[in-house]
């Protein structure tokens, strides 16, 4: 039995937590020296001098009277939670939808909230929650009229709302280039907001990496000054619970606020019987005494929100692993002596795609480090395969596309309808397709994407460099386009064209002639006005051409499309470029730089028997 919170009591664990593991040699020979300890100090030490008995080497056998007793031993881990730490297998829970959530939230024991929505930088922004705008009502984000409040009060309880993109280290080697991407991840978050993006501000928005520290320390001070209860919202596997434990601020129950500073109660007027501690002792008339645990009289059996456990310096923190859905419930764990306390929340179904993917295989969906792609072509009549399930097809006629594939499972470059075989695990090529038998009748299309995005300024180089040539990007013949493809939970695919520019926009179509009556007769026209009319003409041919915005506003663009086919034709989706590539590129070294290729001798063989022959003839 997997289930969360299953204890089997044959493990050797569990028994000697209960004390049921019988007696062992250490517990027996401990026995054994108490009984002579007792005995020795019902003793005389006067008779025992007598006797010649040495009191200083009987004394040394005896504990000293202030030994400190024993810790009591570590409360073992579930079977779950064992199975999950120690051999990486296990079941996931079921996720909890958004309406409970929300649910939760109201009933937290607190007057102010912050509420941490952690976001996948694998896959953003489609880690971001379906049903934001539900939360939003109760924890509003502030708009950019200089007016705007920034939160209000929702059934005595102030809630605010921060966005964290965790994982920040998978989008570039460095942070000072994460950081530089800051107003791209900006601009792509307000987009996915929907209608009500663009009127917001999006100052609560970071960027951050629990593996490498960027930004932890910040962000934990922040938590350490709002207090109150920090909740940690997201959907499953973005890292919430390695994100916990890097920002939790660890051993500070011994933090004593100012006597002179305003001190405001930060817990809720109308909730504290339910789901707080009684307060005792209030020391400072703000901060009540929560080390203590919650009395049976006060636990709600009906409560979203489990009890708060007794604080310690430092606590044991939630469980991580690469198994989506591991936190089973909510988690509390108190800081600060009562100043506050963080919630991991169990995460929301992210994805159902590592459903169709074979077990031994679904490690491997999870981005665990930065990926650098290799530069593969697409030409025409070819796909791209990711993992041998996911097919990426150019629609025809196509341009030669550049695809890079920031996946951690392997693309493949074939002819298309090798492509759809492997895809559909009816050929019998030798490609691996890690998808379970069966789900290539399951593959459906699950969008036409358009390389609509123009990144002719990053890609061309010194043409367009301010340093360089400094070229208007309107004076090139050409354009390239780029788009990224987002594969849900697992990572993204870089694709990028270069199209001419008089292919790429329509020509305006001529207006429809004006029905002339049959009476009326064409218009004579004079020598002078037949000369002017032809001056005229002259003119428009010899006019430069229009640039690519006057171009784009007589008709739609050619964009370049691509199709794209998966499981139930789901999982799928597409963002504005990030150009990966020029931040991810292969470092070149001397041992990676080709030298120049030994010039074949196979000409030089000929030649020399052919002169030999003549010599000989």
């Amino acid at each position: 039995m997997q289930r969360p919170g299953y204890f089997d009591l044959g493990r050797s664990a569990v028994k000697k937590y209960l004390g049921a593991d019988g007696p062992s040699s250490s517990s027996r020979s401990r026995s054994e020296d108490k009984i002579f300890e007792d005995v020795l100090r019902q003793l005389d030490p006067k008779e025992l001098e007598k006797q010649g008995v040495d009191l200083q080497a009987l004394a040394l056998s005896l504990p000293p009277p202030d030994m400190k007793p024993q810790a009591p031993p570590n409360k073992p881990l579930c079977d779950r939670c064992h199975f999950l730490l120690h051999n990486h297998t296990g079941e996931s829970i079921y996720h909890p939808s958004i309406e409970s959530i929300h649910d939760t939230l109201l009933e937290s024991p607190y007057k102010y909230n912050h509420v941490y929505h952690v976001l996948d930088a694998a896959d953003f922004p489609m880690s971001l929650l379906p049903k934001i705008s539900q939360l939003l009502d109760t924890m509003p984000l502030r708009s950019k009229n200089r007016r705007s409040r920034a939160g209000r009060f929702y059934r005595g309880q102030k809630t605010e709302i921060s966005f964290i993109i965790t994982r920040a280290d998978l989008l570039a080697p460095t942070k000072p280039q994460v950081d530089t991407l800051f107003p791209y991840l900006r601009e792509v978050l307000r987009e996915a907001l929907g209608r009500f993006g663009g009127s917001i501000r999006l100052g609560n928005l970071r960027a951050v990496s629990a593996k490498r520290s960027w930004w932890t320390k910040e962000l934990k001070e922040d938590i350490w000054k709002r207090g109150g209860g920090g909740w940690m919202l997201g959907k499953a596997n973005v890292g919430k619970s390695q994100l916990f434990e890097a920002v939790f601020p660890k051993g500070r129950m011994n933090w004593d606020p100012s006597k002179h500073q305003i001190t405001v109660d930060m817990e809720a007027k109308a909730m504290e019987k339910v789901a707080s501690p009684v307060k005792q002792d209030i020391q400072d008339d703000a901060r009540p005494d929560r080390t203590s645990p919650v009395p049976d009289d006060y636990l709600d059996e009906y409560s979203l929100l489990p009890p708060a456990p007794q604080e310690t310096q430092y606590p044991e923190m939630p469980l991580v692993s690469d198994l989506p859905g591991t936190t089973a419930s909510p988690i509390r764990v108190p800081f600060g002596n009562g100043r506050g306390e963080l919630i991991d929340l169990p995460g929301l179904e992210r994805t159902g795609l590592e459903h169709h993917v074979r077990k031994e295989h679904r490690l491997s969906l999870l981005m665990q480090s930065r990926i650098v792609p290799e530069q593969m072509i697409l030409k025409q009549g070819q796909s791209l395969l990711i993992g041998g399930f996911i097919r990426i097809t150019p629609r025809e006629p196509a341009p030669i596309m550049l695809t890079y594939a920031f996946t951690p499972i392997e693309p493949h470059v074939c002819r298309t309808d090798k492509a759809i075989s492997i895809q559909n695990q009816t050929g019998e090529i030798n490609v691996e397709n890690i998808a379970l038998l069966g789900t290539g009748d399951k593959t459906e299309l699950a969008g036409s994407y358009e390389l609509k995005w123009d990144v002719t300024k990053q890609r061309t180089g010194p043409l367009t460099r301010k340093s360089a040539i400094d070229l208007d990007v309107e004076r090139l013949p050409y354009r390239v386009l780029s788009t990224d493809i987002l594969i849900e939970g697992v990572g993204w695919v870089e694709i990028v064209a270069q199209v001419r520019t008089k292919d790429l926009f329509v020509p305006k179509e001529p207006l429809p002639m004006t029905e002339t009556s049959m009476d009326t007769e064409p218009k004579a026209l004079s020598a002078m006005e037949r000369l002017e009319a032809l001056g005229e003409s002259e003119n428009k041919m010899r006019l430069p051409l229009p640039s690519a915005t006057e171009q784009q506003g007589e008709g739609e663009p050619n964009w370049p499309i691509v199709d794209v086919y998966s499981p139930e034709g789901k999982f799928i989706s597409c963002r504005k470029p990030m150009n990966g590539w020029m931040l991810n590129k292969p470092r070149v070294t001397a041992a990676s730089r080709r030298s120049r290729p030994r010039k074949s001798m196979k000409g030089a063989k000929k030649l020399e028997k052919k002169l030999r022959h003549e010599r000989e003839a």
